[in-house]
């Protein structure tokens, strides 16, 4: 009887222990999500494309359509999402701390972020990589010609590193200048205090979009890094990494299926195809193995789009970015998007 109690006053210390370490939280986020009613979501301080706040103060852009996305799954309300705008330096604590449920803040997935800040990525929204904004007056055509150059770099990225690396391995020499947020950097290569600015190349069009004079700058050829951006939850909590990972996954196969905005609700009740049917809730449970309604993916599509309706809407070649697909084209269509099945 003694060695039972023993083991059981061990195997109780180890849950407080790994509860205290962040690491079982199962379900707390959802269950809490649900009891305030909304989804809390973090989002950058302003960047067209991403996250912004248009004229009446609605937040815009395809990882703001990520949150909407989850709210939808979970309450079957695109609409039920508040969002907190934070710089690069405030995102991570943010989400550490509990302030919001999910981040979604164009933000590139690492090991180091991954496996040692508490938190883990739930996929990616959009394949990306570090490039340079120039003025054309500057006279450069590739990054290989900016030895000696000043640089205006986001503060609290993984940008700075990769410059680093890159004007190293290259034998170039530069000297960077920080900001804590994006405005402040294109603010700075606009005066001419900075002859380049260095960031994601998605958020060098989107930065360019809001110069005086865009016509004026040109991204530079090259691409120096990876930078897969994707939503971030915290670690220890699989019901909710499940949900924001399988939101996402259900854009992508929605797109893949053919399955829109438009036509979403005449398939759930109409279709023939297995695969579909699956997706939609027309046939299985596979929401109940999210502890969401069997409708789910209904919602997200119907509400918010597929992943490809959203990304056309916020950084298509019909907005002021104009960005093509590239490689967030689908698997099948020239790109590496690609979703495991919903079955």
């Amino acid at each position: 009887m003694k060695q039972l109690k023993s083991t059981l006053a061990l195997a109780t210390a180890a849950i407080v222990l790994l509860s205290a370490s962040g690491f079982v939280h199962a379900g707390a986020t959802l269950d809490s999500v649900k009891k305030k009613g909304f989804v809390q979501c973090g989002v950058s301080d302003g960047l067209p494309g991403f996250s912004v706040p248009d004229a009446t103060g609605k937040i815009q852009g395809i990882d703001a359509d990520i949150c909407r996305a989850v709210a939808a799954a979970v309450f079957g309300d695109a609409n039920k999402v508040k969002f907190s705008q934070l710089n690069a330096k405030e995102r991570f604590t943010a989400l550490q701390s509990g302030e919001v449920d999910v981040l979604s803040r164009n933000t590139t997935w690492t090991s180091s972020r991954d496996a040692g800040m508490g938190m883990v990525f739930a996929g990616v929204t959009y394949y990306d990589g570090i490039g340079f904004l120039v003025n054309n007056k500057l006279g450069v055509k590739s990054a290989k010609e900016l030895d000696g150059a000043t640089i205006c770099i986001q503060a609290g990225t993984t940008t700075e590193l990769n410059v680093s690396d890159y004007f190293r391995g290259n034998n170039l020499k530069y000297t960077p200048i920080t900001f804590d947020t994006s405005d402040e950097s294109a603010k700075s290569l606009e005066s001419g205090r900075c002859d380049v600015l260095t960031s994601d190349k998605s958020q060098l069009y989107a930065q360019r979009s809001k110069l005086a004079n865009p016509g004026e700058y040109v991204v530079l050829p090259e691409t120096i890094s990876k930078e897969p951006l994707g939503p971030v939850v915290r670690k220890g909590d699989e019901d909710w990494f499940s949900i924001v990972k399988w939101t996402l996954f259900a854009m992508l196969n929605a797109e893949e299926a053919g399955i829109t905005s438009k036509n979403v609700l005449a398939e759930a009740k109409a279709t023939k195809n297995p695969d579909v049917a699956r997706l939609l809730g027309a046939d299985g449970e596979y929401g109940k193995d999210l502890k969401l309604p069997k409708d789910w993916v209904v919602q997200i599509v119907s509400q918010v789009g597929n992943y490809g309706e959203v990304f056309e809407k916020n950084l298509g070649k019909n907005t002021p970015l104009a960005i093509d697909r590239g490689l967030n084209a689908l698997w099948n269509n020239g790109g590496i998007q690609y979703a495991p099945p919903v079955r």
